[in-house]
């Protein structure tokens, strides 16, 4: 165990891979090779090796976090004189497109129901929030899908401020990755959970001044991390890999890229890595990492090679 990353004193405490796994201690394995295969996203090489000695560490302490605020709600109550009820605990998960973020989101939330002292476990993503591909055209930021802009910001703060604050339910709109875009008319209802995940590129980014930002209603976040190289190729592969499976339905947004050959497809990739999401990450996304309560960094292979952790 060392002291940081940098030669500067850090609020993070460092922990290689083998620090990191000695953490689990006795925590069970409640998961089989075949549910992780479900679990897993396009070209992600997850194996259950890397949940044993990561991700069960990981929903060990995600535990202890929930017992705890339970103890500071006891507290809370104790000096007002009256019970407090108890409210979601809500997790941030933040990272780069094709970093592997939204495996870990539903990693955690079937790890994490499986505990007996939270059994329901939702997950919500910020694409739920993004503004409807007519808005974005109108307002000429098509081409910057997944920056800060082109979401509805005071729909998401909304909602996880009433989920925050104990509402029974809310409804969220839905977005298909095959068609791009939020489907008319199709609801998701979160009502109630034990905890809530909220998923997403931009989810630690700081507010405006005077506002509130999402990240203000998180009790625990988690930054997924990479180098910016291997992002980049990550994404390149998982583009040819959809070129060959989702892009090839005639009903996806992208089904005219199915039919480029490979050097077409390697441009538009880059293209897209180089315009786009590069900008995004190291504009907007990257500056987030250093306000997350954890932080995963993953080697070239996509293991998780060194775990970040905010002294308390």
């Amino acid at each position: 165990m060392t002291s940081g990353w940098d030669s500067v004193p850090s609020p993070y405490v460092e922990l290689t891979r083998d620090a990191w796994r000695a953490l689990r201690e006795n925590t069970p394995l409640p998961l089989t090779p075949g549910e992780l295969d479900a679990l897993r996203g396009l070209r992600d090489p997850i194996d259950i090796t890397e949940v044993e000695e990561v991700y069960l560490p990981l929903s060990r302490l995600l535990n202890l976090f929930f017992l705890a605020d339970g103890g500071l709600r006891d507290t809370i109550g104790a000096f007002l004189g009256e019970p407090v009820q108890p409210t979601p605990f809500i997790i941030g998960v933040a990272g780069s497109v094709a970093v592997g973020k939204s495996t870990t989101s539903r990693l955690l939330r079937t790890l994490l129901a499986r505990w007996p002292e939270h059994p329901s476990v939702e997950l919500v993503t910020t694409d739920s929030f993004l503004y409807p591909n007519a808005v974005l055209s109108e307002r000429g930021i098509m081409d910057r899908k997944g920056f800060p802009e082109s979401y509805d910001r005071r729909a998401l703060v909304r909602f996880v401020s009433a989920i925050k604050a104990g509402a029974e339910e809310h409804t969220i709109p839905v977005y298909s990755h095959l068609e791009y875009d939020i489907v008319p008319g199709a609801t998701q209802t979160v009502r109630r959970p034990d905890i809530l995940i909220v998923e997403g590129l931009n989810v630690l980014q700081a507010p405006p001044a005077g506002q509130l930002g999402v990240s203000d209603f998180f009790d625990f976040s988690i930054y997924v991390d990479a180098r910016v190289e291997d992002i980049r190729q990550w994404y390149v592969d998982r583009l040819f890999a959809l070129r060959r499976t989702a892009f090839t339905d005639p009903r996806s947004y992208f089904h005219r890229y199915s039919r480029l050959d490979e050097d077409e497809a390697a441009a538009f990739a880059q293209r897209v890595w180089r315009d786009v999401n590069e900008i995004n990450l190291v504009s907007n996304i990257l500056p987030s990492r250093a306000r997350a309560t954890l932080v995963l960094h993953k080697g070239r292979d996509h293991s998780v090679q060194r775990v970040r952790l905010r002294r308390i």
